[in-house]
């Protein structure tokens, strides 16, 4: 990938991000999406503290770009999914002031077609976000059962045509390519709407094969009772009503009117972006933001 096609990325909700945050000099900070290093770049030049800081991502791309980005200045960065990664520093006994987790699927990954997450430009039907892994798109797409299809269309992506999106793919397999599929999918929607019609079905697949939300029901209990240090602040970005009703869950099971307690819920709705943003960058469109403060 060209180092332009990289910096394309713009760290989205990054102002209340830092409002919310408040990195102080000397602090720690754990990035579970490091993606292309925005915003650990801007927490950096608060914190000052590059060797208190660890950058995670699964996709090989992103962790190429972070170790060019900080190379030299003593930034820990790991390849891994972040329950792997959040249970690694668990063992280690790590614990940080700051910690943040940006759900989202990064620019690069929807601006480069051969990686096959992309409606708008034809590629193979990968959607990995970690290459390495032996699932992808197409197997989905093309060996699972017209029930099963069904289900995770309508789970994963609350696309209310699942059944008939489902029956449509399994009667035109094998599909190879992102635009094939697309095409297909379009079918259970005649006519125009100003969202492509397989956005849900895309979302759908992408969340099953990289098993989205099963890491982030397990990990957040780790980065909130384990990882994060007494005083410290987590702030979770989402982008689509499944991820963020899990991160409300997992803030109200921790927090809520109890006793016992262990974070205070600092954003009773979540912080979405302001006008200008999302003129800027609309990946700002959907993007939820959850903070909640450590007890001391």
């Amino acid at each position: 990938m060209h180092q332009d096609e990289q910096n394309h990325h713009i760290p989205v909700l990054l102002q209340p991000v830092l409002t919310y945050l408040a990195p102080k000099q000397g602090e720690t900070y754990l990035d579970l999406t490091g993606g292309y290093g925005g915003h650990a770049a801007a927490v950096l030049e608060q914190t000052q503290n590059p060797t208190g800081m660890i950058l995670v991502d699964r996709d090989l791309n992103a962790v190429k770009a972070l170790s060019a980005k900080f190379e030299g200045r003593g930034v820990q960065i790991r390849q891994a999914d972040f329950l792997t990664a959040s249970r690694e520093l668990q063992t280690e006994g790590k614990k940080f002031d700051l910690i943040l987790a940006d759900l989202g699927v990064s620019s690069p990954h929807l601006n480069q077609a051969s990686r096959g997450f992309s409606i708008a430009q034809d590629g193979p039907l990968d959607m990995r976000m970690d290459q390495t892994q032996p699932l992808t798109a197409e197997e989905v797409v093309n060996t699972y059962k017209e029930a099963e299809l069904a289900e995770l269309i309508k789970r994963y992506g609350e696309e209310p045509k699942s059944r008939q999106i489902a029956s449509l793919i399994v009667n035109n397999r094998p599909i190879k390519t992102t635009k094939q599929l697309a095409t297909i999918v379009a079918k259970a929607w005649p006519g125009h709407s100003k969202v492509h019609p397989a956005t849900r079905t895309f979302q759908g697949l992408r969340i099953a094969v990289n098993d989205e939300l099963e890491l982030l029901r397990k990990s957040l209990p780790i980065w909130i009772e384990n990882l994060l240090a007494p005083g410290g602040r987590i702030a979770i970005i989402s982008f689509h009503s499944l991820e963020d009703r899990i991160v409300k869950d997992a803030f109200k099971q921790a927090g809520g009117d109890r006793y016992d307690a262990s974070i205070q819920i600092v954003t009773k709705k979540p912080v979405v972006g302001d006008q200008d943003e999302i003129v800027f960058n609309p990946r700002a469109r959907s993007a939820k933001l959850r903070v909640a403060f450590k007890q001391k």
